[in-house]
């Protein structure tokens, strides 16, 4: 775990930071960089739906080709499936010798992107959304991130990617040097198989379950859902041994009989087909795929969750405690 005291930064005095888009990441790091002292220009397709608040939030709109062509380092945050064409209209534009960055590992390690070899290649990975990286920068605290070297065409790359790290705010909570396979791999597998995607099914099995069985879809909700933000905060604070000592008695025991009865071997083996779907290349195929055609099962997958009951015994409660 790399810390402030441990990065010198150097590499970035004087320098330009192009940042590539302006989503979750792209906001969070380019408003980060510049009251770290870092000059920033952002660069934004035209038409984007995100001009107006690039503007409201003090910087320039520039085209993604022209915010490159005086950097000295560009972060391509876009969207994974974009970064392929995104790269192919500001490769002409990067001088020689710049650098090109990502903050995921997938574009890179799945061979979506071949950058020219006289770029250093970068990885500075937060490990969380762009509102809390921004949130815990102003709160004069950090966020853990993950940095990688791909290409050190200059032999300075690294330095560099830890003083990137270090303006992001993330030196205050430490750095981990790892590579853009790992970050990628572990990305995508938590995405797939555990937080963002295990954790909400389990939710809406759970509610589900509840209400079938008779249960108010209100009182369902509450305890299947709104108890995980308890329950991350638990962990968080004591970790996963210390939280089931910080529960009743009841609880913890009924953990330990329901929790193997539901993640049981059969569970961890599709946890293992996550895995060898992402290190196959197989999920970045279909990713791909969903995108060429539009993103359909994204948008059906929206339109299924906004309209469930779900999400209706959470708008009622919502509306009750306003």
């Amino acid at each position: 775990m790399i810390k402030d005291e441990a990065i010198d930064p150097a590499p970035l005095h004087g320098r330009t930071v192009a940042i590539i888009g302006f989503g979750n990441q792209g906001r969070a790091q380019a408003l980060n960089l510049r009251d770290s002292g870092v000059r920033v220009v952002v660069g934004l397709r035209p038409g984007s739906g995100s001009e107006a608040e690039v503007r409201s939030a003090g910087f320039d709109v520039m085209t993604p080709a022209a915010a490159v062509r005086d950097a000295d380092l560009a972060m391509l945050l876009a969207p994974d499936e974009r970064l392929a064409a995104i790269y192919d209209e500001v490769a002409p534009g990067l001088r020689h010798g710049a650098a090109v960055g990502f903050s995921h590992g997938l574009a890179i390690h799945f061979g979506l992107i071949a950058p020219r070899p006289d770029l250093d290649v970068i990885m500075v990975a937060p490990k969380g959304p762009g509102t809390a990286l921004r949130s815990l920068y102003l709160e004069g605290q950090g966020m853990v991130a993950l940095a990688a070297v791909a290409q050190d065409a200059s032999g300075a790359a690294w330095p560099l990617a830890l003083a990137y790290a270090q303006a992001l705010g993330c030196g205050r909570a430490g750095v981990i040097r790892s590579t853009f396979e790992e970050e990628c791999v572990a990305d995508l597998f938590n995405e797939g198989a555990v937080v963002w995607g295990a954790v909400p099914a389990i939710l809406q099995a759970g509610f589900e379950t509840l209400v079938a069985g008779g249960i108010q879809p209100e009182v369902a909700y509450l305890e299947c859902v709104s108890e995980l933000k308890l329950l991350a905060g638990l962990i968080e604070a004591r970790g996963i041994a210390g939280t089931a000592e910080a529960i009743s008695n009841t609880a913890e025991f009924g953990a330990l009989l329901g929790g193997p009865a539901i993640v049981d071997r059969a569970v961890r083996g599709r946890m293992e087909g996550v895995l060898a779907d992402v290190r196959s290349g197989a999920f970045v195929q279909a990713l791909s795929d969903e995108a060429e055609a539009d993103y359909p099962r994204l948008r059906a997958a929206r339109q299924k969750a906004r309209a469930g009951a779900l999400e209706a015994a959470r708008l009622r409660l919502l509306k009750q405690n306003r």
